[in-house]
């Protein structure tokens, strides 16, 4: 039997645990139990630490899927002949090739006009599994979007060219917008790839004719299968279909024809009727779960659900976390339970260097780190100010002196009970007299 067509496009986590069980089920299409792998470098190739992040996911395939890879290194269209001959013989031979995390725009740079798209098409054509993510996913469309230049730099929402190998490979004309659900900004707008609503709306306007904005949620996986038509979501988020501001949201579980995404587009483009892009949905979904991709299949009702002008989902698995982290930190401080603001900030530690150990590289990392940080330096203050209750740390010596005092009393030494009661005051302890007896407060 040849071997499976499926270009794999995920929104984020590539090399995260919650896309391992992805990666498995890629590989599980493959009636062999030797499948070549490769890593191509280019996204990240300008980075100084790229041999580590190419270690690191060599790894994560190792440790976390079972299967090994090696790294094709092609980190500019600069390299030698013979550099480039010999990415080009390996990515041929490979039936498994996936680029991930780093710079779309310079990944572009490189690639449009070389002989990589390609290679890559050629693989998916014969027959392999081409798993573009994050920063690679970008590339994809007809036109793909310079992420860090608009979010970073301030430039203007604007489209640079896309490899379209979405068009020519699956007839699909569409800007493809990883970390489509993503919520670090926090008190700011993030989503749809950190653009924000704001941004995409001015983008959405400056596509070319016929074209819609493909979102895959961090986290999460749209499966094409080439041979089959189908395309199936797998993962913890949905994929989204945009056009004309109106949205069709798969959740992962979905499985329907490839056309039918873009049959959805053309309906929400036209504006017609959310019963009449759903019916059409509906009509193309294709029997069977999305449990062999790894996901969790929904049952009943349709694979698809419709949101207006600005429709988008937020939240993701990584803001979900630090969100309850810091909760939990927060909590822990007010109640001055020390183990607890500690636990949480160590949880909250290994979570970050988790995704680092893994290879991970994006602004929503970078978001937790600063959290992190953030944090660290709030349990420094609280440090300094004194946490937990002081009052329990002085309790017996207070106790000790206004049982003197009351002896006093007793005694009609008024001098003497006057003086500890002024000694206490002094130092911050306010003393109250009543039937049952003195109590006191520390004022603060």
């Amino acid at each position: 039997m040849s071997d499976p067509r499926v270009l794999a496009i995920m929104g984020s986590g590539e090399v995260a645990p919650t896309m391992a069980k992805v990666h498995r089920a890629l590989f599980g299409r493959f009636e062999r139990s030797e499948v070549p792998a490769v890593i191509i470098d280019t996204p990240y190739g300008f980075q100084e630490n790229a041999d580590d992040l190419s270690a690191r996911t060599v790894a994560f395939f190792r440790d976390s899927v079972g299967r090994p890879f090696s790294v094709v290194s092609y980190r500019s269209r600069d390299v030698a002949p013979l550099v480039e001959a010999e990415a080009l013989a390996r990515i041929g031979q490979a039936s498994y090739v996936m680029a991930g995390p780093g710079s779309p725009s310079y990944l572009l740079r490189q690639w449009i006009g070389g002989p990589i798209p390609e290679a890559l098409a050629s693989r998916l054509m014969s027959g392999g599994i081409v798993t573009m993510a994050s920063a690679a996913a970008v590339t994809l469309g007809v036109v793909s979007m310079p992420v860090y230049e608009i979010y970073k730099v301030g430039a203007a929402p604007h489209w640079l060219e896309g490899l379209d190998l979405l068009g020519r490979l699956a007839g699909l004309r569409a800007a493809v917008v990883p970390h489509y659900d993503n919520a670090e900004g926090g008190n700011h707008d993030t989503r749809f790839c950190y653009v924000g609503e704001r941004r995409l709306r001015i983008l959405e306007g400056l596509l070319p004719d016929g074209a819609f904005v493909l979102g895959v949620d961090g986290h999460t996986c749209l499966l094409l299968d080439l041979e089959a038509g189908t395309a199936s979501v797998a993962g913890l988020g949905g994929v989204t279909v945009r056009s004309g501001g109106r949205s069709a949201v798969f959740p992962s579980g979905s499985e329907l024809t490839i056309e039918a995404l873009g049959a959805a587009a053309r309906r929400l483009a036209e504006g017609q009727a959310e019963a009449a892009v759903m019916g059409d949905t509906e009509a193309a979904a294709v029997s069977g779960g999305a449990d062999r991709w790894g996901g969790s299949a929904r049952s009943g009702g349709s694979v698809a659900n419709l949101s207006g002008p600005g429709g988008g989902r937020a939240g993701g698995p990584l803001a979900d976390e630090v969100a309850r982290l810091e909760g939990t930190f927060i909590a822990a401080l007010d109640s001055g339970d020390v183990g607890i603001a500690v636990g949480a900030l160590i949880d909250l530690e290994t979570e970050v260097e988790a995704r680092i150990r893994s290879g991970e590289d994006s602004p929503e990392l970078d978001g937790a780190e600063a959290r992190l940080r953030a944090l660290i330096v709030r349990l420094g203050e609280a440090a300094a100010d004194g946490l937990g209750d002081p009052g329990r740390a002085i309790e017996p010596y207070v106790a000790t002196l206004l049982a003197l005092r009351e002896q006093a009393r007793a005694d009609r030494d008024w001098a003497t009970a006057d003086l500890i009661r002024d000694r206490l005051v002094t130092n911050g302890v306010e003393v109250h007299d009543g039937e049952a007896g003195p109590t006191w407060t520390l004022k603060r």
